[in-house]
C-alpha cells in the first residue's frame, strides 16, 4: 500500500545514501533501493510541501534521501550509532520510528540544476551544528550563517505548511505524525 513519490510527482528527486556506503554506518544497507515510499497520505502531504515551495521560488525541488524504511535496516543502523555513542539520532527498532512505518522524510532542496542549497552541514551529520533547536546560538557563535539558517527555515516552512513536524536534532528530518498516531493507522515495514 506504500506509494512512490515520483510516480505522484515525478520532479522530486531521490538519492539514497543508504543504498550507497555515503551515509554514517559506512555501509550499504539497501541493495539497489533508489526509491522513496511512503504512506499514501504522506505521499500526498510531501506533494502539497513541494508545490508551496514552487510557490517559493519555481526553480526548487526536494531531494529525498530516505523515506520507508524497514525495520531490518533500523536494526543495523541502530547497533552503528550505538557503537558511535549516538543513540540519539536513530530511533530503537524496539520502540520502532516513523520512517518504519513510511511517515518521515529525510530530504533537503535542491536548485534546477541539482545542488543542494547549503544547510550548513551534510545529511547525517551527528553534531550540534545540524539541531534546529540550535540555531540561535550557532548563528551567534559562527557556526552557521544567516544564508544557512535562513535555507533551513524555507524547507521547515514548508514541510511545516503541509502539516509534517520538526526534529529538533536533525534539520533535514520531518514526521507526518506523532508514532503512536502511525502504530495505529499502520503496520511496520520489514
Amino acid at each position: 500500500g506504500l506509494v512512490e513519490i515520483q510516480t505522484i510527482e515525478p520532479n522530486i528527486r531521490v538519492f539514497a545514501p543508504y543504498g550507497t556506503t555515503e551515509n554514517f554506518t559506512q555501509t550499504e544497507l539497501y541493495d539497489t533501493y533508489q526509491y522513496a515510499y511512503f504512506q499514501p497520505e504522506v505521499a500526498l502531504m510531501l506533494q502539497k510541501a513541494y508545490h508551496f515551495l514552487l510557490e517559493e521560488n519555481a526553480n526548487y525541488t526536494f531531494l529525498i534521501w530516505d523515506a520507508a524504511r524497514p525495520l531490518s535496516i533500523q536494526t543495523k543502523m541502530w547497533a552503528v550509532a550505538c557503537q558511535m555513542n549516538k543513540k540519539i539520532y536513530v530511533s530503537n527498532p524496539k520502540k520502532t520510528g516513523l520512517h518504519n512505518y513510511g511517515a518521515a522524510v529525510d530530504l533537503t532542496i535542491v536548485d534546477s540544476l541539482g545542488n543542494e542549497l547549503d544547510m550548513g552541514t551534510c545529511f547525517d551529520y551527528f553534531g550540534e551544528e545540524a539541531q534546529p533547536a540550535k540555531e540561535k546560538q550557532l548563528l551567534a557563535q559562527g557556526k552557521l550563517t544567516i544564508e544557512q539558517v535562513k535555507n533551513r527555515q524555507l524547507l521547515r516552512k514548508v514541510m511545516t505548511k503541509a502539516g509534517f513536524s520538526v526534529l529538533p536534532t536533525e534539520w533535514w528530518h520531518f514526521n507526518a505524525c506523532s508514532r503512536n498516531v502511525a502504530k495505529q493507522k499502520y503496520q511496520v515495514i520489514d
